[in-house]
């Protein structure tokens, strides 16, 4: 079975559909989603549609879960005035954590807290860094499954704990910060012999074409990041 893993879209379209051709060309069998869907300046009904489109297992991020909050942010005030009513009853139906074939277990953040990052601590500035192993083994604690898959922080990352359980974040579909690169991001596994493996792949697509409909749509503060992938988050969102 080859499974590929995306999150964090944020609304990006292009670097989506960049994303998606990749994958059909590694010949996936299935797609699964780890949230913040549509919230970025960009085509947040373009992203839902394609998103819709696929039909595969997703789980919400907080961005997803904010759009419906008494105070969203400017940028998810943005992403829901561009879905359609279809847009916006997807996403809120979406859960906080799935579970694919009893073995690959999905959530945004943490199994507990779609804020919390997993595997890297926030930014300090331009530094993350991996928590020790056992901060990171009890975020999977009762968590019986071979693959525990995250998304969150924008940071491609994959770890074994010492139980051999594989836990992997794909990084970001639509927005790379303090990478160097404005590549996306996703992740393919691959179970052979009842063994999962993983390869964290990196995408190019029309990222100047990203930046420019972030700044068409009011969001210039966007255009760098977009465009290069060295900035950290603040002031996005």
């Amino acid at each position: 079975m080859r499974l590929a893993v995306i999150s964090d879209i944020h609304g990006n379209s292009l670097a989506l559909a960049a994303v998606l051709a990749d994958i059909r060309a590694e010949g996936a069998d299935a797609i699964v989603c780890l949230g913040d869907n549509v919230s970025g300046p960009l085509d947040p009904a373009g992203a839902a549609e394609m998103l819709m489109g696929l039909g595969c297992v997703a789980v919400a991020g907080n961005h997803d879960r904010w759009i419906f909050g008494d105070t969203p942010d400017l940028i998810d005030r943005f992403a829901v005035s561009r879905l359609s009513p279809a847009h916006q009853l997807w996403l809120s139906g979406l859960p906080a954590t799935q579970v694919l074939d009893g073995e690959v277990f999905l959530c945004h953040g943490t199994p507990t807290s779609d804020e919390m990052p997993w595997l890297d601590n926030f930014y300090t500035g331009r530094r993350t860094e991996l928590p020790d192993e056992a901060t990171v083994a009890a975020h999977a604690d009762g968590l019986d499954f071979p693959v525990l898959l995250c998304g969150h922080t924008h940071i491609a990352r994959c770890v074994r704990l010492k139980d051999g359980r594989l836990i992997v974040n794909p990084g970001a579909v639509g927005l790379q910060v303090i990478i160097g690169s404005p590549d996306a991001r996703y992740a393919l596994l691959d179970r052979r012999e009842g063994q999962w493996s993983v390869s964290l792949r990196t995408v190019p697509y029309d990222h100047a074409g990203a930046a420019d409909q972030a700044a068409r749509n009011g969001f210039a503060q966007w255009r760098d990041v977009l465009m290069h992938g060295w900035d950290g988050p603040e002031g996005l969102f």
